[in-house]
């Protein structure tokens, strides 16, 4: 009897829902951030035998005053050129191919930094998006993507 008791009551305690009031009082507002590479900002056009020393450097990430912040985690892609196969007539053309992985440290590993620089060519692209920085309190905001495409 008394297990019955037990198991109701704590069968009746599990099925309650609970609700939580949202986190108020934050005013926590992410500056505007510029985010480099060498020098580069979103959007430039880089020569491909600028971008093979370029790519080997840190990302930089700082805001209107100038504050460096840290690099928590980034996600880089890097669309190149590749030769692909047409199978009906058997003829070369070039297309594109993506390479992507998450980091947490800039710059690129060792690993990474061969495979970019293997081949550079114009019209291929390397983005850095999904760049979290701390702050010097812990906060955790994003930035602004950077895209670079070889020219």
């Amino acid at each position: 009897m008394l297990l019955i008791f037990v198991c109701c009551f704590y069968n009746s305690n599990a099925q309650q829902t609970r609700t939580t009031k949202p986190v108020t009082g934050l005013k926590l507002k992410a500056p505007k951030f510029t985010i480099t590479l060498g020098g580069y900002k979103d959007a430039s056009l880089v020569e491909a035998k600028i971008a093979d020393s370029i790519i080997t450097l840190p990302l930089k990430v700082v805001d209107a005053k100038n504050i460096v912040y840290s690099i928590s985690s980034y996600q880089f892609l890097y669309r190149k050129i590749v030769v692909s196969e047409d199978e009906a007539t058997g003829k070369p053309y070039n297309t594109t191919s993506v390479k992507s992985s998450r980091f947490k440290t800039s710059p690129l590993p060792e690993l990474w930094l061969n495979v970019v620089r293997e081949n550079l060519r114009p019209t291929e692209e390397l983005m850095f998006f999904d760049v979290i920085v701390k702050d010097n309190k812990g906060n955790l905001m994003y930035t602004p993507n950077l895209k670079l495409t070889l020219q």
